[in-house]
């Protein structure tokens, strides 16, 4: 292929001329496939990186599988969004990708809505609702280390692709390797072409405007006396975050200055994940402390994500313990609205498999639905589509990694959107005089203590994971899985890449397979329970666990202990750190 970018051709030569074959056969000799957020991958030369040749190829074959797709794709044309990633060395950057991306479509005559600035994740699936374009991308690595960029491609329903799109947009690509014109490579294009729009404007106004959907207490929002701290990660996140909060009739939160700027180096923070709690958050709590605030916010990179920490000692919620609050909080004031208990029969409330459980305690009690997807929020998007369909409405849906959507905006996770809804929850408990953690042990007490723990390791080296996940599915003898785990009985196996489940009659799981990747369940004799996974978007294997306490058993000690030993168990028995090389979480 020719690749017309210098800088990347110039890191082809480096590694060249200093005989760096296993380098240069890791980036040329395997192409990137389609993970749980698209393509992602380090930025830099090689086929299996973001460089500006990879992206032209990809999108060359986007436009030839939604050609054949749409036979009105000519008309409906592609929202393309950026962040604020960036990469010298490789001259790539979000924002260049993005005009690439632009110029493939453009040289075919298909309109295009890209941005004229960064925007937030969950903008392009909301453009594409409101603008019925036939699919969106989105250039951003989220919350991934610095050196990373990715593409996010999202179908006309809103929500991100999933199988068969995913699989035949990659045999699209694998055809069109060789890139068509020289006009696929002219960023300029986006600037002179007539079939160029810029959404931002009409998009910003329409997202703001039925944010209000989900203001419940504007009146005491107004007179709120909590004061709010937001980092943005040095991300995208802190205009629109800004906005989000006089939407909602709040003065807007206090913004961190060392983060609030774009900087694709991150260079305040070690890693760029929120998730990552009180070790990331150092500056925002140093500033809510100065400041004498409550609550600090902080949204990742590209503004999907939403981490909260209240001072009472600073707890740092985990996402399960926010998803308690926001589903608590979606319910409440959605049965205000809808007094009628037939109503409910149409309320839907998700979350993905690996996350708590505690809104399927929620649906049992107030008798609404609850489903569980596959791991990844384009498994709750797709759901969503298919729900709204038979005119069911979804009013809350999330992932334990800090991903969150309340009501049905967008058929993504949502950290702007999450952050406000958080403040007016909060400001709300407070004229009751209550903190949010004093109200999420209200709602154990009353839905049962849902008590869990989440990490990961690293594993860089592929055959590792594959030796490990073979072990656990020929533990004592082949086609055996563990029988026990610290001690406790296993009663039930769920392994979703083989598709068994020993708790079905049949045998066969109830979630689709997903072949690509590795995830077993195991439930244990004492209500527990753990899963490995390995990440769709990094070099890891993460665990969970939960303890699912019946309403009324409240010796949170006890419980928390007993969990402690399992995920213990599970780290050292299952995955046998030591032995197979893998890094710990550092906290």
């Amino acid at each position: 292929c020719n690749d017309e970018s210098c800088r990347t051709l110039a890191q082809v030569e480096t590694l060249v001329a200093a005989g760096q074959w296993d380098e240069l056969r890791s980036r040329l000799c395997s192409r990137m496939t389609f993970g749980t957020a698209g393509l992602r991958a380090p930025m830099g030369a090689g086929f299996n990186r973001i460089n500006d040749l990879t992206i032209i190829q990809s999108t060359q074959g986007l436009f030839s599988y939604l050609t054949r797709y749409f036979a009105d794709f000519n008309s409906r044309g592609v929202v393309v969004g950026f962040d604020t990633r960036g990469q010298e060395e490789s001259g790539c950057s979000s924002q260049r990708l993005a005009k690439l991306t632009a110029a493939v479509m453009l040289s075919r005559d298909v309109p295009v809505h890209l941005f004229s600035a960064f925007v937030p994740t969950p903008y392009v699936p909301f453009a594409v609702k409101k603008l019925g374009a036939a699919a969106g991308v989105m250039i951003t690595a989220s919350h991934n280390p610095k050196e990373d960029n990715g593409y996010k491609v999202y179908w006309c329903n809103g929500a991100q692709i999933c199988s068969p799109h995913d699989k035949e947009i990659l045999r699209s690509i694998e055809e069109q390797l060789e890139p068509w014109s020289t006009s696929c490579w002219k960023e300029e294009l986006v600037e002179s072409c007539s079939y160029r729009t810029d959404p931002l404007p009409q998009i910003n106004s329409c997202y703001m405007n039925e944010l209000t959907t989900l203001c419940f207490h504007r009146d005491l929002n107004s007179r709120c006396p909590l004061k709010f701290v937001h980092s943005s990660f040095h991300g995208v996140g802190h205009i629109f975050v800004q906005q989000a909060f006089q939407t909602f009739g709040f003065v807007p939160p206090i913004p961190v200055p060392e983060q609030k700027d774009p900087d694709p180096n991150f260079s305040s923070v070690r890693c760029p994940n929120p998730e990552e709690g009180e070790s990331v958050l150092e500056l925002a709590l140093r500033l809510a402390e100065k400041e004498n605030v409550h609550i600090v916010l902080a949204t990742d990179p590209d503004a999907d994500r939403l981490a909260v920490a209240e001072k009472c000692g600073w707890k740092v919620f985990t996402g399960n313990e926010l998803a308690a609050l926001l589903g608590w909080w979606m319910f409440l004031n959605w049965k205000e609205s809808h007094p009628d208990p037939a109503d409910t029969q149409n309320v839907h409330m998700l979350a993905t498999t690996v996350s708590s459980k505690i809104l399927q305690a929620f649906a049992r009690i107030e008798g609404f639905h609850f489903e569980e997807t596959l791991p990844g929020f384009k498994w709750i998007g797709n759901r969503m589509h298919e729900l709204s369909k038979t005119g069911k409405t979804v009013i809350f849906a999330f992932e334990e990694s800090i991903g969150f959507l309340c009501g049905s905006m967008v058929p993504d996770k949502d950290g702007v959107s999450s952050a406000v809804v958080v403040a007016e929850m909060a400001s709300y408990l407070h004229n009751k005089n209550l903190s949010m953690n004093q109200q999420l042990h209200n709602i154990y007490q009353k839905y049962g203590y849902h008590l869990s723990k989440t990490s990961y390791v690293i594993c860089n080296d592929p055959a590792t994971i594959k030796k490990i996940f073979s072990r656990l599915r020929n533990f004592s003898g082949e086609l055996s899985y563990p029988e026990t785990c610290g001690g406790i009985r296993i009663i039930h196996v769920r392994d979703v890449t083989t598709g068994y489940d020993s708790s079905q009659a049949d045998l066969r799981s109830v979630l689709p397979v997903s072949g690509n990747s590795e995830m077993i369940t195991f439930t244990l004799q004492n209500g527990i329970v753990a899963t490995l996974r390995t990440s769709g978007t990094e070099p890891k294997i993460k665990f969970y666990t939960e303890f699912c306490a019946a309403p009324g058993k409240s010796d949170v000690s006890i419980l928390r202990g007993e969990l402690r030993k399992v995920t213990a168990a599970l780290l050292d028995e299952f995955l046998e750190p030591g032995k197979n090389n893998l890094i710990r979480r550092f906290v």
